[in-house]
């Protein structure tokens, strides 16, 4: 198991991606750090799946959004779990709609948790993982973040910022073993793509050359492999998991 003796801090690691990247990481032996933002009841049962697997898990509610509220969070796993080996910022939400009627709460709210959340983990691990020397942070983008999206202009400017925000911090953190990398998913099956009309559906898998939406396991299998050891000398890059959408 690649991430034996390791800790893994997942935020949004109640359902979807988030859920499949903690089981995921968890069958490869670490112990999960799940953070949820308010269904507690989805983040308890995520936490007895990865609890049969035989590692530790805990899960902590947490707004992402709340600068003092994640230092608290960071404060709260440090304690239970004594160290925090690897970072995964996949906490998001969305708040569709036309630049036209898209109401400035709307595009902000987005923006704090999609980028803001991210920012706020990150900054409160830094001097954690300069310390220890080694760590790994995978962060959660998206393919629209790097092609757009009509009626996500708040989405995609988050996610097109958390690419920014991985270059950044890779180049920062580099010299001390600690990799950055994002992940860009496609159209991924979940709760969030799940409401998106037939028609519009059919459209989307018709653009995408795999002819399928992929899972969130597709997504998981390559953030545990970025956590590993086998991918110590990959940084700053952006992979697509969009079966072939962005060619």
């Amino acid at each position: 198991m690649q991430l034996q003796d390791k800790v893994a801090l997942i935020t949004g690691a109640s359902r979807g991606i988030g859920k499949a990247i903690a089981l995921r990481m968890a069958r490869e032996g670490a112990s999960i750090a799940a953070v949820y933002a308010g269904n507690h009841e989805a983040a308890q049962k995520t936490a007895e799946e990865i609890q049969s697997l035989g590692v530790k898990v805990k899960t902590y509610a947490c707004d992402v959004s709340d600068f003092a509220a994640t230092g608290e969070l960071v404060k709260a796993v440090l304690a239970d779990f004594g160290q925090v080996d690897i970072l995964v910022n996949n906490a998001g939400i969305t708040r569709d709609g036309l630049l036209l009627s898209m109401k400035e709460e709307d595009f902000d709210d987005v923006l704090n948790t999609n980028l803001k959340g991210a920012f706020h983990l990150t900054r409160h691990l830094y001097s954690h993982f300069m310390r220890k020397r080694r760590g790994r942070i995978i962060n959660i983008s998206s393919v629209v973040g790097l092609h757009g999206n009509a009626g996500q202009a708040n989405y995609a400017a988050a996610k097109a910022g958390l690419i920014g925000l991985t270059k950044s911090t890779a180049k920062e953190l580099a010299g001390r073993s600690v990799t950055c990398n994002a992940i860009a998913p496609g159209y991924i099956e979940s709760d969030m793509t799940a409401a998106i009309p037939e028609k519009a559906r059919e459209a989307i898998l018709a653009s995408i050359p795999a002819k399928k939406p992929g899972n969130p396991e597709d997504v998981a299998a390559l953030a545990a492999f970025l956590a590993g050891d086998s991918a110590s000398y990959i940084t700053g890059e952006v992979i697509r998991v969009d079966g072939g959408m962005g060619m």
